[in-house]
């Protein structure tokens, strides 16, 4: 009984990681096409750092997955880099 209950519990989560590994991948995605949309030389600075912010947020959920062996759906948008 309580294999059942660890069991949907770790379901839970894991969704929940999947779920947001998906939406900062998608953050990432959108602050790279604006960073490239923008040519201003002070924004741009900015720009980088929250890039980079993204990808670092992304690459964190994406080795922590990894490391729960937390499998999902694939995405097309989805590629990643190492």
């Amino acid at each position: 009984m309580f294999k059942k209950r660890a069991r949907k519990v770790k379901e839970t989560y894991d969704q929940q990681l999947l779920d947001l590994i998906y939406a900062v991948k998608a953050d990432w995605d959108h602050a790279k096409e604006t960073q490239l949309a923008v040519y201003e030389s002070d924004v741009n600075t900015e720009l980088v750092m929250q890039t980079k912010l993204q990808e670092q947020k992304f690459l964190y959920l994406f080795r922590e997955a990894r490391r729960r062996r937390v499998h999902g759906q694939l995405e097309r948008n989805i590629s990643v880099k190492q």
